[in-house]
């Protein structure tokens, strides 16, 4: 068997173009241009490289964006009064937080202090119980990616086995309830659970979000499963790798997302996404 590759970079390609349409007709019809201020605090070059990122995609569809960058020894005080005067700025309409944050500044008070309804991360923990109830206004990036990337698989997730490695707040968790919408059985799994591949062999849909070099094998897969590889590791020669042993599992499984290529370029989509629809909720525009 030889995988189905599910490309990301296509994916999130004909996702910009859509949103930039949208965009051009918010400006001419409306005289909006949705607006995105990200944060980045210290010099992390993988923060750098994503928040990059984001700037092109922005300019790629016609979203006005800005850049504030705070040295890593920042006072606390200072990055929240900013994030103040981002929430009151009429042309902001969504505010990213880079993360991780530098260990003196509490990340939770950092998060808590972003308005609702410019939180296109989707982090703050209103947006994340809302997420919890099935009412969520911004749903966390990365995890709805990868939704977005299982309906391109073809997947009916109805009743399927679904198993996540990784329970962060960031992947893990949020994508589990997202699944558990969609109706499918989910498990997640993290560093204590023994024996991992009497889960994993289980699952329909496979999701790796652990930051550790191809630790899924091919022993872990179920035939014809769906493998969602959410990590970027940096090898030694200076190549990157998922989480997954890519070439042994695609002869396993029916889908597989590339790394890079597959998850990471929907995250940048999403957030694009997010603030296309919060610059439309805050003028009060219905589609």
């Amino acid at each position: 068997m030889s995988a189905k590759v599910i490309s990301g970079k296509e994916v999130s390609a004909r996702i910009k173009q859509e949103l930039a349409l949208e965009v051009e007709l918010l400006k001419t019809k409306y005289d909006i241009i949705p607006g995105l201020a990200v944060i980045l605090v210290g010099e992390n070059p993988a923060s750098q490289v994503y928040v990059r990122n984001k700037e092109k995609g922005c300019e790629l569809v016609g979203i006005y964006s800005e850049k504030h960058i705070l040295p890593a020894d920042v006072a606390q005080d200072k990055l929240l009064s900013l994030i103040e005067q981002l929430n009151n700025d009429d042309k902001i309409h969504g505010i990213l937080v880079q993360l991780p944050l530098p260990e003196h500044i509490d990340e939770t008070k950092v998060l808590e202090a972003i308005s609702t309804d410019k939180d296109v991360d989707g982090f703050h923990p209103y947006n994340v119980g809302q997420l919890m109830v099935g009412a969520a206004k911004f749903v966390p990036c990365t995890p709805q990616g990868i939704m977005v990337l299982l309906k391109e698989s073809g997947m009916d997730l109805v009743g399927k086995q679904a198993v996540i490695i990784g329970r962060s707040n960031i992947v893990g968790k949020p994508v589990a309830l997202l699944l558990l919408q969609e109706h499918a059985t989910v498990t997640i799994c993290h560093s204590r659970t023994k024996p991992l591949s009497e889960q994993t062999l289980k699952a329909d849909v496979l999701i790796a979000a652990i930051g550790r070099p191809k630790f899924v094998t091919a022993d872990m897969v179920k035939p014809g499963a769906v493998v969602i590889d959410v990590g970027v590791n940096r090898l030694p020669d200076g190549k990157l790798c998922g989480d997954v042993d890519y070439a042994a599992v695609a002869e396993i499984a029916s889908a597989i997302t590339p790394v890079p290529g597959g998850v990471g370029p929907m995250t940048i989509a999403m957030l694009l996404s997010n603030t296309v629809k919060s610059a439309k909720l805050y003028n009060n525009i219905v589609d």
